[in-house]
């Protein structure tokens, strides 16, 4: 799968490489990312958001007209993300389930949710679409 990574640190860079392992092709920009650097995800799948770039509705607007179908949060939190315009751009969106794992963990999983993506399965629990397509577990309670 091909994606893009803005805004990403040097640390964060290192976990996301040792994380990929070469499977995914995925372009890094330290920049942020804005209307200005939007061009950059031409010709991608997914993007790859940390939680200090907010996505607001053109941006997303933006992301879709560039091919993008799926985002994946490198955070546990999403309200950086304009939830109604991802629904309404169809595009699918993933996090990093809260666990106490540290920032490698964090990486390992934005991996497994490209793997998941691209093999056409769902994410699971990192699952935040506000789409109806989330497969969820059966309550046994």
């Amino acid at each position: 799968m091909k994606a893009i990574a803005y805004h990403i640190k040097p640390q964060e860079k290192e976990w996301l490489i040792l994380a990929n392992h070469k499977k995914h092709d995925i372009t890094i920009i330290s920049n942020s990312l804005t209307l200005d650097t939007l061009a950059f995800a031409q010709g991608k799948e997914a993007l790859i958001v940390f939680n200090e770039d907010a996505l607001d509705a053109e941006l997303v607007k933006g992301l879709k007209a560039l091919g993008i179908k799926y985002i994946a949060a490198a955070s546990f939190g999403i309200d950086h993300i304009d939830l109604s315009a991802v629904a309404h751009a169809g595009l699918k969106l993933a996090n990093v389930p809260f666990e106490n794992g540290g920032e490698m963990k964090t990486m390992y999983q934005v991996v497994k949710n490209l793997d998941n993506w691209a093999q056409g399965k769902c994410v699971g629990d990192a699952c935040c679409c506000p789409n109806s397509c989330r497969i969820k577990p059966i309550d046994q309670h």
